[in-house]
């Protein structure tokens, strides 16, 4: 999932400085809602 995110930063011309951030911005995201879908929140 980290790859395609990345590749997708890459594709719309994120900034590489903040592609760090944002994929981990975005991996956080996906783990709160499969938490609250699963409901362990």
């Amino acid at each position: 999932m980290r790859v395609a995110v990345k590749r997708l930063l890459r594709r719309y011309g994120y900034p590489p400085d903040m592609q760090l951030l944002a994929t981990e911005t975005v991996i956080k995201q996906a783990e709160m809602i499969a938490a609250e879908l699963s409901g362990d929140a």
